[in-house]
């Protein structure tokens, strides 16, 4: 269970890392191209969810790893499960509705929300 929460934390922590240091980095004009929801949503919002992004991703890797606060581990990967079902809702809302990486993305978040709390 150890071997496996690594694996799929780690690649969920790749995942977001990358994404939302791409919500805080790049400009709407850089992002359409990958996201076509970006024009529906405030500039501001837009940063704070590469922010939470971020966060998500650092809460499932450093808190087992340093053996500080782990119950921020679980916390995270609930937080990334409800990141995800308003990212099914918004692409629900536009003209997006390719949703299978967000239904993907949300299975794997769950699945690490048990053992996290148990490492």
């Amino acid at each position: 269970m150890y071997i496996a929460y690594w694996i799929v934390a780690g690649l969920l922590a790749l995942f977001y890392g990358y994404s939302g240091m791409l919500k805080v980095i790049r400009s709407p004009d850089q992002l359409r191209p990958m996201m076509s929801w970006v024009d529906r949503v405030p500039v501001p919002a837009l940063r704070a969810l590469g922010t939470v992004e971020i966060l998500g991703a650092s809460g499932l890797i450093l808190p087992p790893l340093t053996g500080i606060a782990l119950p921020l581990a679980p916390a995270a990967a609930g937080g990334l499960v409800l990141l995800q079902a308003g990212a099914i809702a918004v692409h629900l809302t536009g003209e997006d509705r390719r949703i299978a990486l967000n239904a993907a993305l949300i299975i794997l978040a769950a699945a690490t929300v048990w053992p996290a709390g148990r490492l």
